[in-house]
């Protein structure tokens, strides 16, 4: 199986910090590009239930400050030597990771998990097992 194509799912929490170290070295490895994706969450409908106006710029600058944190990961994948390109959205990433993997044609994905049980997991969720399900490709998950 030859890895061309990587997408490294990212939050920016320390699992993520480690699944892009990962993601890292398997690039190196393969001779592979890395395509980071981060998919920022804003849920304006939560916040009107406080009859709180938000602020028509509040998309903007949480994108805004999302590539800012998204091209200081990018930078530490290019001085290893891995070739880059992001990847930003507001959609839920258990929709987004598996759509973007199909469109770039990505031979893995690499995702960290944070590992809830119990309460937590059935509460929250998990992102990976949302992906794991409708992924296109194999999947690398780091805990």
């Amino acid at each position: 199986m030859q890895i061309r194509k990587i997408l490294v799912a990212v939050d920016f929490s320390e699992p993520s910090r480690r699944a892009l170290e990962d993601a890292i070295a398997l690039a190196k490895t393969w001779d592979a590009e890395l395509h980071l994706l981060h998919c920022y969450q804003i849920r304006p409908e939560a916040i009107d239930l406080y009859g709180i106006a938000v602020p028509e710029t509040l998309d903007h600058d949480i994108r805004q400050a999302g590539l800012r944190k998204l091209g200081e990961w990018r930078e530490k994948a290019r001085a290893e030597g891995v070739a880059v390109e992001e990847h930003i959205t507001p959609r839920l990433p258990g929709e987004e990771i598996p759509a973007l993997a199909k469109k770039l044609g990505a031979d893995l994905v690499v995702m960290g998990t944070r590992g809830h049980s119990g309460f937590k997991h059935a509460l929250l969720g998990s992102v990976a097992e949302r992906t794991l399900r409708e992924s296109p490709c194999p999947m690398w998950v780091v805990r």
